[in-house]
């Protein structure tokens, strides 16, 4: 990957916003499965910078290495609970909503498992991984996951 503009040095108040603003919307969400949809989201949009950290940090959180290698193939594997299982499905959904608008089913077992709060706060978390992979894709953008952790605490 070769960088191509860091939107930290060319917009540092904006991205401390964003950083802020995301960070918050992830927190809201329980630590174990908001790690699950920010790696899942990053794999389907092809973020390596994304997946590099958030696969450490679920690593570190004391997520089995079983469950982080079967995340791609979650439907079939049988380690995921009905809960996760809905909030991957509903991260795939908006994720891919380029694709067509077929994400009623996973809003029927989003709302069978997370109350109206918890799917606002789930939605919000989705868009923020999304944005941050656009960022990192688009721009090129590496760090390890030691600098990112970093440079959330000093946001």
């Amino acid at each position: 990957m070769i960088a191509k503009l860091n939107p930290f040095a060319a917009a540092p108040a904006l991205m401390k916003t964003w950083m802020g603003a995301s960070r918050a919307f992830v927190d809201s969400v329980e630590p174990g499965l908001a790690e699950l949809v920010e790696i899942r989201v990053s794999q389907i949009n092809g973020c390596a910078n994304c997946l590099n950290m958030h696969m450490a940090w679920a690593r570190e959180r004391g997520e089995s290495q079983q469950r982080l290698d079967l995340l791609p193939a979650w439907r079939e594997a049988p380690c995921y609970t009905a809960r996760e299982r809905a909030a991957l499905g509903w991260a795939e959904a908006l994720t891919r909503l380029s694709e067509g608008h077929q994400h009623e089913a996973a809003h029927e077992a989003l709302r069978a498992q997370f109350s109206e709060e918890e799917q606002v706060k789930l939605t919000l978390a989705i868009n923020a991984i999304n944005g941050w992979n656009r960022l990192a894709v688009g721009f090129g953008l590496w760090v390890e996951p030691e600098e990112a952790r970093a440079a959330q605490k000093a946001a």
